[in-house]
Formats: C-alpha cells, structure tokens, sequence
C-alpha cells in the first residue's frame, strides 16, 4: 500500500478566524490513508488548535510572540520540518507564508504552497510590520509552488499587490451542507426564544462587530425600513470590542430603533440562520464571505452587498447591491419582503443548489487532495 502523502500546514494562529475555521474544516474532512498532516501555530495555540487536535491531527506552535518576530521560530520551524519531512509545506496567511518560504529553504523542503485568504485591505488597519511582510511576499511570490486564493477578488487584489505567482490556484470555502441545511423546526425554537412570531419577517446580520462589517449602514438601512413597516425585525450576532460596540448601540437608540435585537456570539449557527428570513451582509470589504455561504445552505436568500466575491457567490439566489448605501440596503430588504413566502423559498432552494454544487465541504476538501497529490 502507498504511503500516505505527508503536509505540513503552518498558519499564524489558530485562534477563532476564516482561515483558522477553513484549515479546522479541512482537517476533518481529508483522506488520512491518503495524506498524513501535522499543523503548526507560529503563535501559542488557540482553541481552533485543541479542535484539530480532537480529528487526530498533531497540532504544535513556535511559542512566537505576536508582532515580534524572532530567530527561535524559524530554528523551531527548520527542526519540525527535518523531523516530519513532509512532501508539502502549506502556509496560510502572510507571516506564514514568509517564515515557511524561508524555513522551507533552509530545511531543503522543495514544495511550498502559500494560501492567501484576503480580498480587501484597508491599509491603515495594519501594523509597519505587517505591512512590510505583505511586501516581502509579493517580491518573492514567483518562489513558492503555487499561491491559493480562497475569492477572485484576492487574486486580482494580490495581483495588483505585485505578485507573480509560477501559477494560481482558485480553491474557494467549503460549506458542510449536512450541518448547515434547512431546518425549520430549529429555527421555530429559536423565534420562540427571541419573541419573534411564524409569520413575522426577520432580517438576520452574522458579523463580528467591526466596521468593516458596516453595522452603521445596516442600522440607517433599518430605520429606513421601520418607516414603511415598523413589524419587521433585525437580529444582529455577533460581539467585537466593547468600545465599538457601545458606539454602535449608541447609533441605534438615535435612530429609534425598537425591533433591532443584539443576539451577541452564538454557536448554534446553523438554528440561528433557519429563524431568518432574509440575511444581509452589509460588509465594506469581504473575500469569501463564509457567513452568506452558510446562510444559502440553510436555504436562506441573502442581500449582499458588491465586495469579494459575494456577488458571484449568491448569483441569481438573491440581491446585490453598493457598499456603505443605506438607501439600497431598506430599497432592497423591502423588496425581499414583497415576496411571498413561496417565493423566499424557492429563492432559498436556489441559493442551497449553489452552496452544494459549488462550494460544498467535499468539493473544497476534493480540490486541496488533487492539488496536493499533482505536486508530491
């Protein structure tokens, strides 16, 4: 019997993040006959870390200081991949991939794979630091194997960046369609908790708070919409700073908002997308929205608006409108609302076909094995 493929997966972190959650997903759903993994957290482990670790998937970290890179890490790093030897090094996210690019080539590891998992980028949100590191990793792109993208949008970003890949690879995010499926009596028991009746309509909003995510737009968007009918409901989940948070609660009680509920973080994920009916992502700036993909799994039609690659995810399933457009947003979730229930839900079935056909677990997981097994 052929022995199992061995990678390596080295990542920034393994606290809670899309990447973290994308490598957690792809951990629990490879072949291990035919690919034995490790993974490696440049900075102490995370609780992303102790899940990987529960599929029987060794998990070790470089113990590196966030922010401060170190020579221990990379002399870390070097043993590890002597040690394991593995076929592949796939990195995930900037400082990953230039640790393991320099790792890799003092350790005479041959193939390395970067993964890139951003589409928009505001600049000043980032540290002297990493900016520089963004900027070391386009001058030697041309190194590594292969450069993943999870969205279109981040290889015509990383594009324009200056990288000059020997080949992209376009592995958007897998949705686990047996988890995040239509399930009304879930959703029921969840309207029930929040006080919201069967036959009322209620606007979901799944994002950290953070102003990316523009829950500024999404507030003024509700207000215009309280106007025409005051029955319709806003549930936001989600937590972020507390600073933040308050000024957006602050935002609210300006506009007289009186059926906007502040669900904070959830994890029965899949019940809270089946109590909506519509879901809106109001972000300034996405990749892979993962939020709308498990929406559309669970049969939920979405309102989206034009960043990453949103609009090429929802295709026909539902609406797209500009950013930071509080008008479009109420002009939009009215006309969702205009809808018959019947309507919704063939909008609903639409948008699941998608997530199956396109962006399942299998199909993701499926993409990786092939990528992994043209270059061992």
């Amino acid at each position: 019997m052929k022995s199992p493929i061995r990678i390596l997966h080295l990542i920034t972190s393994l606290n809670m993040g899309g990447a973290e959650i994308a490598l957690l997903r792809l951990m629990e759903s490879m072949d291990r006959e035919k690919f034995e993994m490790q993974v490696v957290s440049m900075i102490p482990m995370g609780p992303i870390g102790e899940k990987i670790r529960a599929f029987g998937v060794p998990v070790t970290s470089l113990e590196m200081a966030p922010g401060s890179p170190g020579l221990g890490g990379l002399i870390r790093l070097i043993k590890i991949l002597k040690q394991f030897q593995p076929a592949i090094l796939q990195t995930w996210l900037y400082h990953a991939d230039l640790l393991g690019l320099l790792a890799a080539k003092l350790s005479k590891t041959h193939v390395v794979i970067w993964n890139i998992r951003s589409a928009e980028m505001d600049f000043s949100q980032y540290s002297k630091l990493s900016g520089l590191v963004l900027q070391i990793c386009a001058f030697f792109s041309s190194i590594p194997t292969a450069v993943v993208v999870n969205s279109q949008a981040g290889q015509i970003l990383h594009t324009r960046l200056g990288y000059h890949p020997k080949q992209w690879r376009f592995i958007p995010n897998g949705i686990d369609v047996t988890r995040f499926t239509p399930e009304y009596n879930a959703g029921l028991m969840i309207r029930q908790e929040w006080n919201i009746g069967d036959n009322e309509i209620l606007i979901g909003h799944v994002a950290r708070i953070d102003p990316q995510k523009d829950h500024d737009t999404l507030l003024r968007a509700a207000a215009l919409v309280q106007k025409v009918d005051p029955g319709i409901h806003f549930v936001c989940v989600g937590t972020g700073p507390a600073s933040y948070w308050n000024e957006i609660k602050t935002l609210a009680t300006k506009l007289g908002l009186t059926n906007l509920l502040w669900a904070g973080p959830r994890s029965d994920m899949p019940a809270i997308y089946n109590a909506m009916n519509i879901l809106v992502s109001p972000s300034k700036g996405e990749g892979f929205p993962n939020v709308v993909a498990e929406a559309m799994a669970c049969g939920i039609p979405c309102v989206v608006t034009d960043v990453g690659d949103s609009k090429i995810l929802i295709g026909n399933s539902g609406i797209c409108i500009p950013p930071e457009n509080p008008e479009a947003l109420a002009k939009s979730i009215l006309k969702m609302r205009e809808l018959s229930r019947s309507e919704r839900i063939h909008l609903g079935e639409i948008a699941r076909s998608r997530i199956v056909e396109h962006y399942s677990l299998d199909r993701m997981s499926g993409s990786y094995s092939n990528l992994y097994q043209e270059f061992s």
